[in-house]
């Protein structure tokens, strides 16, 4: 059991805040300090109608309590670089009373964002040790200044109980598809909430101890759980859920029949997914190993290498279950089965590599069986289709969740165990969070028939929900969120202009119009002209001809006022470029204009 104190701070008394309506605000509301304000309140800064990005904050006297941290899924018309995650602006004028981050599993959408915003606040992250071992090798790779020993606090995955003063957090196990993770009871005197994390019930664990339903029964029973904030990714499925060992048979009997190497693809840290891959090939007479880097220099960032480390370390994995390719390359190829990463199509994971031929020390055969051990995450969709197509251009048998049964086994409930969990979990308020809308609803939905929840908060991000035991819950005020894309070393809103202005080129394309003008404003040489995505840039296109031709007739038609004022000439390129273009092109063609001028 970890017990952690944190020092009392003297509240600032004010007058309480007792309207119970919706408010926008832009500064701090008054009971944000307010001592005798005795609700607790719950709102998404990022994780609500999507899937990705979980960023939660309960507050309660004035302090905050933030649940995960993650990164989300880039939409890819956007342009932009690496990850999304929540814009903290508003909690960090509020960072004196974060009593720190607790974080419920290891997943990337869960606690990816802490490297760009845990320097913000500094504040304690409380987390089991597969997601503490992986923050810290994350937090050492790109050299950020922390102290693993007093900002990492690592409780037992058993269960443990945090004295984050004024809540109190206990912690018991959930299945789910990474070891260790945690479903949370928050406690105050307001009342108990069940933070579910992501879960499942896939009893049949093959790493760990199944979920604790012991402790799940008696927090789903008390009348005093005020609300449940709950997991709604695959509220839709219908099926009962694969388990690991049923995937770890599909495997055994792919690898008995396939005739060459055995490839599987699927997510670099579930560790229960690669130690059924190691017993399958196993059973298969066959060797298992994972396709180390290309580059053998250390990475900034924690891989598949790295996580079959951690699963040996913490006894997840026995150390000669699961090779290294370097190490088994010479086998007879019916000898091998190789893990690797890209079940998604990334652009740098390794099956992208193969597919494209950028792997020197390792090539696709047409003998080899592929398999995808994974879902399709939304938006990846057409990535993924290009590994489907190109390995079937290729000759290469492929194994999908679309035409092969129980190849993957997910770590989120469907309904038949929505209605398993509802059956235990009797709360007063249903909060439904991390998934689309209609998964959203109909987990309230289950909450209310099933569970007997008394009120269904189906709410937008920002919206902060004021929860008392015996009161009906409201929306206490409203908080405006957006998203931040990290590109490169700058960090960026998602709607940022530089991106509406990419989407646009790539849509419409871009025009670029140099003007050799005087003081006065009088041509003094043909306009250069060139696009992007428009017409070819040379000497002889006939779009490029026209348009040099009419500016020139544009500019020249200005009187000597209009032409003073570079906004007119700017307006002057724009008209006659379309005029241009969308006789050419079609008159919905919009293409973005750039206009510089040479003074002559």
């Amino acid at each position: 059991m970890v017990k952690v104190k944190e020092k009392k701070v003297a509240p600032v008394i004010t007058e309480p805040d007792a309207e119970k309506k919706v408010k926008r605000i832009t500064g701090m509301n008054k009971h944000e300090t307010d001592a005798n304000d005795d609700k607790l309140y719950f709102m998404a800064l990022g994780g609500l109608e999507h899937v990705g990005q979980n960023m939660y904050v309960y507050k309660y006297k004035g302090k905050y309590l933030v649940v995960d941290c993650g990164m989300g899924f880039l939409e890819e018309e956007i342009g932009a670089g690496d990850v999304q995650y929540c814009d903290t602006t508003w909690l960090e004028k509020r960072k004196k009373d974060v009593v720190g981050f607790v974080l419920t599993h290891g997943h990337e959408d869960h606690i990816g964002a802490l490297k760009y915003v845990w320097p913000k606040f500094r504040k304690p992250i409380y987390c089991t040790r597969f997601p503490g071992e992986i923050l810290k090798k994350t937090f050492q790779g790109i050299e950020l200044d922390f102290n693993p020993d007093k900002d990492i606090v690592i409780f037992d995955h058993h269960g443990a109980t945090l004295d984050l003063s004024p809540f109190e957090v206990e912690t018991f196990h959930v299945s789910h598809s990474v070891p260790e993770a945690q479903m949370l009871i928050i406690k105050t005197p307001a009342g108990k909430v069940l933070h579910t994390g992501d879960w499942t019930f896939n009893d049949d664990n093959p790493i760990e101890d199944p979920t604790d339903f012991v402790r799940l029964r008696e927090i789903g029973s008390d009348p005093a759980l005020l609300a449940c904030a709950c997991d709604s990714t695959s509220a839709s499925r219908q099926e009962p859920q694969t388990t690991e060992t049923q995937v770890r048979e599909t495997l055994t009997k792919i690898m008995q029949e396939a005739p060459g190497r055995v490839i599987v693809t699927g997510y670099s840290r579930s560790i229960a997914r690669l130690k059924m891959f190691a017993e399958a090939a196993h059973a298969a007479g066959r060797i298992a190993a994972i396709k180390e880097r290309s580059n053998p220099n250390p990475v900034p960032y924690v891989g598949l290498p790295e996580f079959r480390e951690i699963g040996i370390e913490f006894g997840y994995l026995g150390k000669d279950d699961i090779y290294l390719h370097n190490e088994i390359k010479d086998l007879p190829a019916e000898k091998q089965a190789i893990f690797l990463t890209g079940s998604q199509g990334e652009q740098y994971a390794m099956l992208t590599r193969l597919c494209r031929g950028h792997v020197k020390e390792m090539k696709l055969q047409p003998t080899d069986t592929v398999l995808f051990s994974a879902i399709v995450i939304p938006g990846r969709e057409q990535d993924v289709s290009y590994l489907y197509n190109k390995l079937a251009r290729m000759g290469i048998k492929t194994h999908t969740i679309f035409d092969t049964d129980h190849l993957h086994a997910s770590g989120h409930a469907g309904r038949p165990e929505f209605e398993r969990f509802y059956d235990i979990v009797h709360p007063q308020v249903s909060i439904p969070m991390h998934g689309d809308y209609i998964n959203e609803m109909l987990n309230g939905k289950m909450a209310m028939e099933r569970g007997g929840a008394k009120h269904m908060m189906v709410v937008h991000n920002g919206e902060m929900i004021a929860l008392k035991n015996g009161e009906a819950p409201y929306i206490a005020e409203t908080i405006e969120t957006r998203f931040v894309v990290m590109e490169g070393e700058t960090e960026r809103s998602a709607d940022d202009q530089v991106y509406k202005n990419r989407k646009k080129i790539a849509t419409n394309g871009a025009v670029f119009v140099t003007l050799p003008v005087d003081k006065r404003g009088f041509l003094k040489g043909v306009p250069e002209v060139s696009s992007a995505g428009i017409f070819e840039t040379d000497d002889t296109g006939f779009m490029k001809r026209q348009i040099q031709i009419e500016v020139t007739k544009a500019i020249d038609d200005l009187t000597k006022t209009e032409r003073k004022e570079r906004d007119n000439l700017i307006r002057a390129v724009q008209v006659a470029s379309n005029k241009v273009i969308r006789a050419s092109l079609g008159s919905d063609k919009k293409p973005q204009y750039s206009v510089h001028f040479v003074q002559k």
